[in-house]
């Protein structure tokens, strides 16, 4: 692999956003995401290998630690935002078809649950990890759901809840979708969610954590 992907990767992992950024400290003064990324594209490095090869190895290093504790909510923001600066550069060659991603990923805070912090991290998980990603926002009914499945096909969807209180509404959401489109995987994930609670409504998968989520989504189009 190209050392300059290396780099990329590293500043993923790292959360290096640009030369500029003091964090991380041990990166203090070298070029981050952003300037090795308009590097890459200049040196005639195929788009598609950037993403794969770099900020994709990057996002699933992060995951992997967070997922072991090794990092926590602040890293991984500092990681996605280093992703977004980097895609940000990659976005022409999305519009123009020269990088494919692997699909379509819904997600939203169900019904009557306004936190998002969550949700915001498994959509920069997912994203950076090749998938366009549909971010319906919070206090989502399971209409919108319907409907952004309607307008988006074969894409999978992903209920987040952070309440006991509003974990209820997955079962109804998971109905409606299913009856309105049978064929449709549906992903539940939140404090208060467990494995057992997922099989009980019928929904097709849970993850403790994004990581989880990047590998049911990747083993379905692999």
């Amino acid at each position: 692999m190209s050392e300059l992907l290396l780099k990329i990767a590293d500043c993923i992992e790292f959360g290096k956003i640009n030369k500029a950024a003091p964090y991380p400290p041990q990166m203090k003064g070298q070029d981050g995401a952003d300037e090795l990324t308009k590097q890459a594209i200049d040196e005639g490095i195929n788009a598609q290998d950037i993403l794969s090869k770099g900020l994709m190895i990057g996002m699933e290093k992060v995951g992997i630690k967070f997922r072991e504790n090794k990092v926590f909510v602040p890293q991984v923001l500092m990681s996605a935002k280093a992703m977004n600066t980097a895609m940000i550069h990659l976005k022409p060659f999305f519009q123009s078809g020269e990088v494919v991603q692997k699909g379509t990923f819904i997600i939203g805070t169900v019904e009557g649950d306004l936190h998002d912090i969550g949700k915001n991290l498994v959509s920069m998980m997912v994203e950076g990890n090749g998938w366009k990603v549909v971010d319906l926002g919070t206090d989502v009914k399971a209409e919108q759901f319907v409907a952004a499945m309607k307008e988006h096909e074969n894409a999978f969807v992903g209920l987040s809840a952070l309440l006991t209180t509003t974990m209820v509404n997955m079962e109804k959401i998971t109905k409606a979708i299913k009856e309105e489109i049978p064929g449709a995987k549906v992903a539940v994930g939140g404090a208060p969610v467990t494995e057992d609670y997922c099989k009980k409504i019928g929904a097709d998968a849970y993850s403790s954590d994004p990581q989880g989520l990047v590998e049911f989504l990747n083993s379905q189009v692999d």
